[in-house]
């Protein structure tokens, strides 16, 4: 029976294939180092594969990978300053507020409203400076006191109230605290005093050293809160950053970075002669 032009160009081609296949595969079989790697490869011998690298790549990656790093890190310590603040500002809010209340509390007397020489109203009162002061010691990050300067002085937090944030792999910058302990205005936290409100002249007083202290501590609040804000913007900004550096090491990582010479001459027999029957026609 005759063959057809079909299967005689069927034929053809198949024979064909087979020859350059053969051809290839005897001249990778030479002498040659790259022939004896994929000659014990095919035979399943002992082989030291050539890994199919970029020195440069990789050196490149691999300094992308630790600025990230190092960035991520510099991320984390923004992150604790503006939780740092953020404990700072926390208890600013709890001064001011009990400052609003003793004010509250001497209008009420001079409206007639409270009684001024009562002893609960005046223990109301030093209540409130008590909780003043308990909030100005008490106010701790991870050890740091963030208001109280008798507590300064420290290995992390510095005689004037500074703390030293890294936020780079050259250096950083300090966040600062109040020695709220201690008030600017001279005012102190002692001479707030509940027994001096019976009496106008003295209540009259007490009144002027609650609105000094309520206007620092309103300004120390408000100066907290815009610097939480902003460590809090610039620790998402190093965050994007390290991201960025994530994304180009890995463009700069060759996308099979343990692909060896074996595989590459492998695959070139496969993808470019095809296999036995080449489905590509």
């Amino acid at each position: 029976m005759a063959l057809t032009d079909i299967e005689k160009t069927l034929i053809f081609n198949y024979s064909q294939q087979l020859l350059d296949q053969d051809m290839l595969t005897n001249h990778l079989f030479g002498a040659s180092a790259l022939g004896r790697d994929l000659r014990s490869l095919m035979l399943g011998g002992p082989v030291h594969a050539t890994i199919f690298t970029n020195p440069f790549e990789n050196a490149m990656s691999g300094t992308l990978r630790a600025d990230s790093q190092a960035v991520r890190q510099a991320s984390r310590n923004v992150g604790e300053a503006a939780a740092m603040m953020g404990v700072a500002r926390t208890e600013m809010a709890t001064i001011v507020d009990a400052l609003d209340d003793m004010e509250d509390m001497i209008d009420r007397i001079n409206s007639g409203e409270l009684d001024g020489t009562s002893s609960v109203v005046q223990s109301d009162f030093d209540a409130l400076r008590d909780k003043i002061t308990g909030a100005v010691s008490g106010a701790d990050y991870n050890g740091i006191a963030v208001l109280d300067s008798s507590q300064w002085d420290t290995n992390q937090i510095d005689a004037n109230g500074n703390v030293h944030i890294q936020s780079s792999a050259s250096g950083g910058f300090n966040i600062t605290f109040h020695s709220v302990d201690d008030p600017a205005s001279g005012v102190n936290w002692s001479d707030l005093d509940g027994t001096d409100l019976g009496v106008e002249g003295t209540r009259a007083t007490q009144l002027a050293y609650v609105q000094s202290l309520k206007s620092e501590m309103e300004s120390i609040l408000d100066m907290y809160g815009s610097k939480e804000n902003s460590l809090q913007s610039q620790e998402i900004q190093l965050q994007s950053q390290a991201q960025i550096l994530d994304k180009a090491a890995q463009v700069r990582m060759p996308s099979t970075p343990e692909y060896s010479l074996e595989k590459l001459l492998a695959d070139l027999v496969a993808d470019q002669l095809g296999s036995i029957v080449n489905s590509s026609g």
